[in-house]
């Protein structure tokens, strides 16, 4: 009876055995499906917005304003280059605040309440956001369409994304850092800008990078609060709309004009070059950051 038992427990633990052998096979056979179809999608992309860019662009494009659904992308280029980087650098200093803050300070109702209202920005609709902006900026406070109301909107945007990173590069530091610096009289402050931020400094810097990268492919906010223009930035701050290359994508497309479909895919080129770019710098200083931290 013993060995009929025995005999029972291998049957069983043969099938058991083959069953789980069955479902992993069929788990990486789904999973490199789902791998070739988002490659291939993203391939397809890629290849149809290089192909269709790299032969739209002519010296023109480069040198010349919009002019109707012809000219070139100067203005949009520029505008573009305006309202990313100052989307980025006003929501810097409050994103590193907050992510320090939430790191190194994380006790009482604050810090929950403060990760539950950026939980809620980063669902909140670009849209929704860009009508915000208009209601509030472009209409009440009458900047009217300006790079200004265009760069709050994307600073808005980018928020959550750099103090969300700067909190987890943050959390990253080892500990003992911090329990060395206080050892020898450091105050929170000097912990906190001397060691833990500079040991962090890659990591942040590649939230900043992807929230960059982020707001130079935003359209719906801008058009809200930017508006479009065909001429180069003045420098006006208020009240003097500004062109940016999503508006060219989003609104030559449609155009039944060759002109216009030119442009719209070289400006579709420029804004997968400037994405693609950063994001390679974004994980280059990832990589560099993880390799500090396996040396240290």
């Amino acid at each position: 009876m013993a060995s009929g038992i025995l005999e029972l427990r291998e049957v069983s633990a043969y099938a058991i055995g083959r069953r789980r052998r069955f479902f992993d096979r069929l788990g990486w056979t789904v999973s490199a499906l789902a791998f070739l179809l988002l490659g291939g999608a993203m391939v397809w992309i890629l290849a149809i917005i290089l192909l269709s860019g790299f032969g739209s662009l002519t010296p023109e494009v480069l040198t010349h304003v919009t002019e109707g659904t012809g000219g070139g992308l100067l203005n949009a280029i520029e505008g573009t280059l305006v309202l990313a980087l100052g989307g980025v650098l006003l929501a810097v200093p409050p994103g590193l605040a907050c992510g320090i803050y939430l790191a190194e300070f994380d006790y009482g109702r604050l810090a929950p309440a403060i990760r539950f209202l950026i939980d809620v920005l980063v669902g909140v609709p670009s849209i929704v956001i860009g009508y915000f902006g208009y209601v509030t900026m472009v209409a009440m406070l009458g900047w009217e369409f300006s790079a200004a109301a265009g760069c709050v909107a994307l600073a808005i945007i980018s928020l959550p994304y750099i103090s969300r990173t700067t909190e987890m590069a943050l959390r990253g530091v080892p500990r003992g850092l911090r329990e060395a610096a206080y050892a020898l009289g450091a105050n929170d402050r000097q912990v906190v800008m001397g060691i833990s931020v500079p040991a962090a400094l890659s990591s942040i810097l590649t939230g900043v990078l992807l929230a960059l990268a982020i707001s130079v492919g935003e359209t719906a906010p801008l058009l809200y609060t930017a508006g479009w223009s065909s001429y180069l930035w003045n420098g006006h701050l208020i009240k003097e709309p500004i062109g940016y290359l999503t508006y060219v994508i989003w609104a030559f497309i449609t155009e039944p004009f060759e002109s216009a479909h030119r442009l719209a895919y070289a400006a579709a080129l420029f804004v997968t070059l400037f994405v693609l770019v950063i994001s390679v710098l974004s994980r280059l200083l990832l990589d560099r950051s993880a390799s500090r931290f396996r040396r240290g």
